[in-house]
């Protein structure tokens, strides 16, 4: 028992040091916890590089990702859920407590499986063509409002997934077509999984973004500024839509 009883007065005073140590270190400017709204469309390997840098920093912040998608990207900022958003989609111009930075622009194709009825069509394919085939689309992450859908036809057979990544999966199986981020689909449409079809509607370039709460009263903590400061860099920006996704 008395030994029992130092084992786990050590490993207490060990936590009270550590704990010392990190208010310490919290006190000279960093946050407890930064917490990271990254959309569905962002290269989840730049994202992960880029962690992996900040750990290296040994920093005392936390650091949480939330996958968001469409308008919940940006409501996680603005709700308080996040510190930072990266691949917002949407107009954050409108919301006076959002600070945001272009991060570029992503191009969107259409692709289908190999199998798929639609991969035979003749081009460019109207919308009546993809009336009678199922649309795979990414369901909106927002929390309160039915959100947004981008690309779908009313009246349209919907498979709705939780991200991209999930998208494209299904997509390759088949399961019906839809947009893509160029660069994710372009290395499946040079293996032949995928077949990219020429549309009748026009191309689809959207603008994303990334954005911060503004701080009128204080500067932004050190971990937030760290990430600011990597994604000011062209190169970053350009990683994070046109890598693709891999592990």
């Amino acid at each position: 028992a008395g030994k029992e009883l130092l084992r786990e007065g050590n490993r207490v005073l060990n936590e009270l040091d550590a704990i010392a140590n990190r208010v310490k270190r919290v006190a000279t400017g960093w946050e407890p916890q930064l917490t990271l709204a990254v959309d569905s469309i962002v290269s989840r390997s730049t994202i992960m590089e880029l962690c992996e840098a900040f750990f290296a920093l040994n920093p005392p912040t936390r650091l949480k990702l939330r996958e968001e998608a469409l308008s919940g990207t940006l409501q996680a900022l603005t709700s308080g859920q996040a510190d930072l958003a990266i691949g917002v989609a949407l107009e954050s111009g409108v919301h006076k407590s959002v600070q945001s930075k272009p991060l570029g622009n992503i191009h969107f194709i259409y692709a289908v499986a190999p199998h798929h009825p639609l991969a035979l069509a003749a081009e460019p394919v109207t919308d009546a063509m993809l009336m009678p085939h199922r649309a795979v689309a990414v369901a909106d992450s927002v929390q309160r409002g039915r959100g947004i859908t981008v690309g779908l036809l009313g009246g349209q057979d919907i498979f709705t997934v939780p991200g991209m990544q999930e998208k494209l999966a299904a997509q390759l199986r088949g399961l019906g077509g839809g947009f893509l981020p160029e660069y994710l689909a372009r290395p499946h449409i040079a293996n032949g999984q995928l077949i990219e079809k020429r549309m009748q509607r026009a191309e689809r370039l959207i603008p994303v973004s990334y954005a911060w709460r503004r701080t009128e009263s204080r500067q932004e903590g050190r971990a937030l500024q760290w990430w600011l400061q990597q994604l000011n860099n062209p190169a970053t920006r350009q990683a994070l839509l046109e890598r693709a996704h891999s592990l």
